[in-house]
């Protein structure tokens, strides 16, 4: 399988922790169920992209431990090339605790294992040059940096989830590079005190959670509302938003459109237990005419 579209960026090792309420401090909370699954942002938007019918590959790291077995077995399962994820031998996988209450909102706990294994010098660049995408999630600024600049520069669409830590690293050639930024509310608002990575053409692609998601562009703002969905678990939400905008745009669809399958992606994700349970194209396309 040659791949259309390359993540990259963490693959980890998922417990999910159902919970009565999130505890505050010096709190308790009552767990009403234990799973687990594959989890990290890169492999959550591979898998999603795979099940929207789009060949995918992933560039990332985990370790020779059962959890990196796992990780890799379900990868795989759904369709992930996986020629570009390292197995680092003696190093655990990356484990996060994810805590969910009975609303559906989720707290983290985890440790980083050796999920940002993956240099520079490691790169395949002649990979990265050959797809028609290339969608980055955090890991190391470096290699960030490194595969925006070689993608960008064989004239490959870049689009780029900073997440939660935007502000405490420096992926400042990643930011200019990308043609498309996706980022929530909060972080929009946290970017937008320094545009100086903006370009003219630059996407910003800006998730709202029940309120839905906007779109700017340098010709104007797009907007979707939602779908009215009851959240059981909004982990890999923001993951299944981003692979859908991608998949839609990829078969040329407009703004509006993109908007709107991106959108039912996440919607359906959050019904769902797991960040790792994003829907396939028939169900997206199911779930849309229902809606219509």
């Amino acid at each position: 399988m040659v791949p259309t579209v390359l993540t990259a960026g963490h693959v980890n090792w998922d417990v999910t922790l159902r919970v009565d309420r999130l505890p505050e401090a010096d709190g308790e909370a009552t767990i009403r169920s234990q799973r687990q699954s594959g989890g990290g942002s890169a492999a959550n938007v591979a898998a999603a992209l795979a099940g929207l019918e789009v060949d995918t590959g992933l560039i990332g790291s985990v370790g020779d431990d059962d959890n990196g077995l796992l990780a890799r077995r379900e990868l795989e399962d759904a369709g992930v090339s996986l020629s570009g994820l390292q197995v680092v031998e003696g190093a655990d996988t990356a484990v996060k605790y994810l805590l969910v209450d009975d609303t559906g909102e989720v707290s983290i706990l985890g440790n980083d294992g050796v999920n940002e294994a993956v240099r520079p010098a490691d790169l395949d660049a002649s990979r990265i040059r050959s797809v028609d995408h290339v969608h980055l999630t955090s890991q190391r600024p470096d290699t960030a940096n490194a595969i925006a600049t070689i993608a960008s520069a064989a004239g490959v669409t870049v689009s780029f989830d900073p997440g939660r830590r935007v502000g405490d690293r420096d992926y400042g050639e990643t930011l200019a590079a990308a043609d498309v930024l996706f980022v929530t509310d909060r972080e929009a608002t946290a970017l937008d005190g320094d545009a100086d990575y903006r370009s003219a053409d630059q996407i910003l692609a800006i998730t709202s959670g029940d309120d839905g998601a906007a779109v700017r562009t340098r010709d104007g703002t797009y907007t979707h509302p939602g779908f009215d969905v009851e959240a059981t678990d909004t982990a890999g939400a923001g993951d299944a938003f981003a692979a859908g905008f991608i998949a839609s745009r990829l078969e040329g669809g407009s703004f509006d459109r993109a908007l709107e399958y991106a959108n039912a992606c996440g919607a359906l994700t959050a019904s769902r237990d797991g960040a790792r349970s994003a829907p396939t194209a028939v169900g997206v396309e199911r779930f849309l005419n229902e809606r219509s």
